[in-house]
């Protein structure tokens, strides 16, 4: 044990020390005093990918612009002209919006979309609610009543 040099410090796990980053004018001046020096001096641009929270939304901000720029027009919504034909059909019937919706097999809110004018049209379903109804919802003569099977 008389062989150990006091004086002497292991260190475990430490890091070496990493380049020094110029932050001002005088760190700049320092370099540019080495170069001249024949010194190689290292420039790396700093990359920091996702580490500053900050600044983190602002790809998602530019994608997402360039995405409202390119965006096609919604789907159109059912005409208000099909609802007012549904609903005058229904109270001729005197049946609720339930009753219908179980005669079609969809659900009430569906029903509720479609009087309402907010349901993106469905041709099944809209099919469905003229046979259900006995009332024309698609084409020019909406509201029309429809003809019975054709007797020969």
């Amino acid at each position: 044990m008389s062989n150990v040099e006091w004086d002497s410090k292991i260190v475990i796990g430490s890091k070496a020390k990493a380049p020094k980053v110029t932050r001002n004018t005088s760190d700049l001046n320092a370099v540019c005093a080495a170069r001249r020096a024949g010194a190689v001096v290292a420039t790396d641009k700093k990359v920091t990918t996702g580490l500053n929270k900050a600044h983190q939304g602002t790809d998602h901000q530019r994608i997402a612009k360039l995405d409202r720029e390119n965006e096609v027009a919604p789907p159109a919504k059912i005409p208000p002209s099909v609802g007012r034909a549904m609903q005058a059909a229904r109270m001729d019937l005197k049946l609720s919006q339930k009753d219908i919706a179980q005669k079609i097999n969809e659900k009430p809110s569906v029903l509720q979309d479609y009087e309402a004018g907010k349901a993106i049209p469905n041709p099944q379903i809209l099919g469905k609610l003229e046979r259900a109804l006995g009332v024309k919802l698609r084409g020019s003569d909406i509201g029309k009543k429809m003809e019975g099977p054709k007797k020969s």
